[in-house]
């Protein structure tokens, strides 16, 4: 920020530049509310509209919890970027007193001197009592913050222990509590409608929408940390991609139709284990242009032509040797073909060569793959070659050995590069779970929902990657955000996070 005085040294010029740096921050600031404004406006009319009578049951309840996250998402959004507190203009709910049967910890906070600056003992003269529902697998329970008032007879001063900060200001759910809720929902697929009854049955009542917001709430203050690890992502020069299918809601038709989640990771061979989900409305290529912008890297990715684009600025297609395989495999399976069958044995070849290097060193990985995988892929090659010639166009044959000639280059890239791994299952598996639980989840409310999933899973996906249990790092996280700085914010990241 420049003063006042700094104002005076400025040149006509450098004032003018000023100005207009100014006045562009000013409207590109403004345009962010205004947008934010009319999507809160369409959440709201969304939320009590009659038109969403059309959805019933289970569908019905998963687009109330979208709705209600993606309210408190925007109001918290532009909460950071109003000039004055948003929480002054919203009605805070009376929250209710929570269960007594539930069992009790005290955690008491004084000032560390209670010796007022004129020399007076100060005398406890009362407390605030602030009770935080807490959750650790599978038990409620209750802590007290007692904050004792401090108070100088001479001089009327009055001290008191301030109260830490936390990601839900002023809520009553800890860290643990809201690490469970995110858990449930992204990692296990439970609901916030099936949720709310879980925990109705373990005597605490929490509604659906005092769930929402939670989650809303955190999925804003999440995303800084999601952006390092992307950006952490994007350090390395391998990177694996491939997308799946979810459904996403469409209010206003009443229906759903398909959007897509991509999932990008470091490489097999990678030092750093990183996967970063991004939630799109379609398959188009340019939603992997847009997340990848300027890297520049060997990127193993299966033939969608998606992809293809990506190749004429600079990326270096990595094929994928599973999908080869797996035509013939096709082929063997729905027809018992001898020809298949023989493929499949020197595929099997080149992965038995990878099983036996898939802990060595690089330069052993490399020399192993020279001297034993290259003489089986060079007699593939011809191979295929020779019988491409023996089968009729356009049968089920030719089209599989088509695949894998057409995709040669790319598909035993690997062979001369230790850092490359054979195939795409790394990330496979990584978008495994997702396919898993859309049958719990069935869509994505909304796109903003969709993305607020996607930047959650990515950090639940990539912790247990790290081999770390999702629930305690979240925990863990969510504790030291709000005192967080930006400028350490990679310390957070799960492949970098210490318990303390």
């Amino acid at each position: 920020m420049i003063h006042e005085a700094q104002l005076d040294d400025l040149t006509p010029a450098q004032l003018r530049e000023l100005t207009e740096r100014l006045l562009s921050e000013v409207r590109h600031k403004q345009a962010t509310i205004d947008k934010l404004t009319h999507e809160n406006a369409v959440l709201k009319r969304m939320k009590f509209a009659a038109t969403s009578e059309v959805f019933q049951g289970d569908q019905r309840s998963l687009l109330e919890d979208s709705v209600d996250e993606d309210l408190e998402a925007v109001q918290s959004e532009l909460q950071q970027l109003a000039t004055k507190p948003a929480s002054t203009e919203r009605q805070t709910p009376k929250r209710q007193a929570l269960p007594v049967e539930l069992p009790r910890r005290e955690f008491r906070h004084e000032p560390d001197n209670t010796l007022c600056a004129c020399g007076c003992q100060m005398k406890r003269i009362g407390e605030d009592v602030a009770e935080k529902l807490d959750y650790e697998p599978g038990v409620f329970t209750v802590e007290r913050h007692i904050r004792g008032k401090w108070a100088c007879a001479k001089c009327e001063r009055l001290v008191q222990a301030p109260v830490e900060a936390h990601v839900i200001d002023k809520g009553i759910p800890t860290a643990g509590l809201l690490a469970q809720v995110l858990v449930a929902k992204y990692a296990d697929h439970q609901p916030l409608y099936r949720q709310e009854g879980i925990y109705a049955r373990s005597g605490v009542q929490l509604p659906r929408s005092t769930l929402a917001a939670w989650v809303g709430a955190c999925g804003v203050q999440l995303q800084p940390l999601v952006d390092a690890l992307k950006a952490e992502m994007l350090g390395h020069r391998v990177l694996h991609a491939d997308e799946t299918p979810v459904a996403m809601l469409d209010p206003g038709a009443g229906k759903t139709h398909r959007a897509y989640l991509w999932s990008y990771c470091t490489g097999q061979f990678e030092d750093s284990r990183i996967v970063v989900y991004d939630f799109a409305e379609s398959r188009a290529g340019k939603h992997a242009m847009e997340f990848l912008g300027d890297w520049r890297g060997a990127l193993v990715c299966d033939d969608y032509s998606g992809y293809k684009a990506l190749l004429t600025k600079g990326l270096l297609e990595v094929g994928c040797m599973a999908h080869a395989r797996r035509k013939f495999y096709e082929l063997w399976a729905n027809h018992r073909s001898q020809i298949a069958e023989q493929a499949l044995s020197h595929f099997g070849e080149l992965y038995e060569v990878e099983r036996m290097v898939q802990a060595a060193t690089p330069q052993q990985r490399l020399q192993a793959r020279q001297s034993k995988a290259t003489p089986v892929a060079d007699a593939l090659h011809r191979w295929l070659t020779l019988h491409r010639q023996k089968v009729p166009d356009g049968s089920a044959t030719a089209k599989a050995i088509d695949y894998s000639l057409k995709r040669w280059a790319a598909l035993t890239r690997y062979l001369d590069d230790a850092m490359l791994p054979i195939d795409n299952n790394w990330v496979e598996n990584r978008i495994r779970p997702v396919a898993l639980g859309r049958s719990n989840w069935l869509f994505a409310g909304s796109l903003r929902a969709g993305k607020r999933a996607a930047a959650v899973m990515s950090l639940i996906q990539s912790a247990k990657l790290n081999g770390l249990e999702p629930w305690g790092y979240l925990k863990d996280v969510l504790t030291k955000l709000p005192t967080q700085p930006d400028s350490r914010i990679d310390e957070l990241l799960p492949h970098r996070w210490q318990t303390a």
